[in-house]
């Protein structure tokens, strides 16, 4: 069974439900994510979404990627 996570939820609340997507989100290239406090600061307002835009990554790449690890993409 797949887990879901919606594009324009924050990655503040993707985050706390599923803690293991950090790991996911740095090897896709959103290394500030790891950074200090940034998951509590900017992560309260920064969706899936607008990273990708900001980073300039595919979102099928992203799709794949978290495929790879039991998450699902809804947009």
């Amino acid at each position: 069974m797949s887990k879901a996570l919606k594009l324009d939820e924050s990655v503040f609340e993707l985050v706390t439900r599923h803690p293991e997507i950090v790991e996911i989100m740095v090897e896709l290239g959103f290394r500030d994510i790891a950074k200090p406090g940034m998951l509590q600061t900017a992560g309260r307002f920064m969706t899936l979404s607008k990273g990708m835009k900001l980073k300039k990554i595919e979102l099928e790449t992203v799709r794949l990627a978290f495929q790879q690890h039991g998450f699902e993409i809804i947009e």
